[in-house]
């Protein structure tokens, strides 16, 4: 199965139509299945005097609310209609992350296939019911949860009117970026075989090697944050992949996606020309006379293949010669 890969363009846009653009046009360059965004109200999502996560601090103003920064990163309908058809015309698949009822009835009124579930709203009894009832695909985040909460919003979203083959659901780290001690891979391949689900990886830590290795473990869907440019101002930039990285992700995860290959163990195509040269086979140790009895004083196993098999062996000694051997002639 082809790995779904998602370029998270987030809010790394900064409220810039010109701005998301650039990001779709990289995102499509880096050979991503999808680049996504985010869409929400400000009103709809966060109290007013709602604080900002500690890493939302760190890269801005510290008096600035969260409710006054999410209000500055806003798309509006037709900033969404207008990056839709942008992402349409660069052949790569528009996504958004819906914060809000408002939100998944404009996605649903664009047409999207996939509705992408953010990790903040896992326990959202109201929104997944209302997400659940659209039957579409759905991309499901489980940051911040257990997997009890996880099985919850799967029964939900069933419940309501989704496929369960429809889901997948991808193990996160909400910490931005995430401490390599916190990431517990393993916990996605538990959680896959437990609720017998689709499954795969939102990754917020540094680098790539994490949603490589996340691919190598049978992860189907890959969520990466991108930018233009990580020092640029606004929350997620500075953990996010700039767009040579996120080219070399995807890339790699191709190669991945190549090397696993399937479960049958045979020789390549590649290699069946290498059988020959480099297998073995019985041949005349030394000078032999028609008649003779065939030993390990007389027959050796040498390169190449293409003769009687070393694996022959105990059926060919004790036999006489049925000809005069020269020494190293195929037996």
């Amino acid at each position: 199965m082809k790995v779904f890969i998602v370029a998270e363009a987030g809010v790394n846009h900064n409220g810039s139509i010109d701005l998301a653009k650039k990001l779709i046009d990289v995102a499509s360059n880096s050979g991503a299945d999808a680049v996504k965004f985010q869409s929400f109200k400000a009103k709809n999502l966060v109290i007013k005097n709602s604080e900002k996560a500690d890493y939302q601090k760190s890269v801005n103003r510290e008096n600035e609310s969260q409710f006054d920064m999410l209000k500055k990163l806003e798309l509006s309908k037709e900033m969404h209609l207008e990056l839709f058809n942008y992402s349409k015309n660069k052949k790569i698949k528009f996504l958004s992350s819906p914060f809000d009822f408002e939100s998944v009835d404009l996605l649903n009124d664009l047409g999207l296939e996939i509705f992408k579930i953010p990790s903040g709203e896992i326990t959202n009894l109201p929104y997944l019911r209302h997400v659940g009832k659209h039957n579409k695909k759905i991309i499901l985040s489980t940051g911040m949860s257990n997997i009890d909460e996880v099985k919850n919003a799967l029964d939900i979203l069933v419940n309501t009117g989704t496929k369960k083959n429809n889901i997948t659901v991808l193990h996160a780290n909400t910490e931005y970026p995430t401490p390599m001690g916190d990431v517990n891979l393993r916990a996605m391949l538990k959680m896959g075989k437990d609720l017998d689900v689709n499954f795969g990886y939102s990754d917020h830590t540094l680098g790539i090697e994490v949603a490589i290795a996340a691919v190598t473990l049978g992860a189907t869907c890959i969520e990466k944050h991108f930018t233009l440019d990580c020092n640029m101002d606004g929350p997620d930039h500075k953990a996010s992949l700039e767009p040579k990285q996120l080219k070399d992700m995807v890339t790699a995860i191709r190669n991945i996606e190549k090397a696993l290959g399937s479960e049958i163990k045979k020789p390549s195509k590649s290699e069946i020309q290498n059988l020959i040269i480099v297998r073995k086979s019985i041949v005349a140790k030394t000078k032999i006379i028609k008649g003779d009895i065939l030993s390990e004083k007389n027959i050796t196993v040498k390169r190449p293949g293409g003769g009687i098999s070393p694996m022959k062996w105990d059926e060919v000694i004790g036999t006489k010669a049925a000809k005069n051997y020269n020494q190293d002639e195929f037996i």
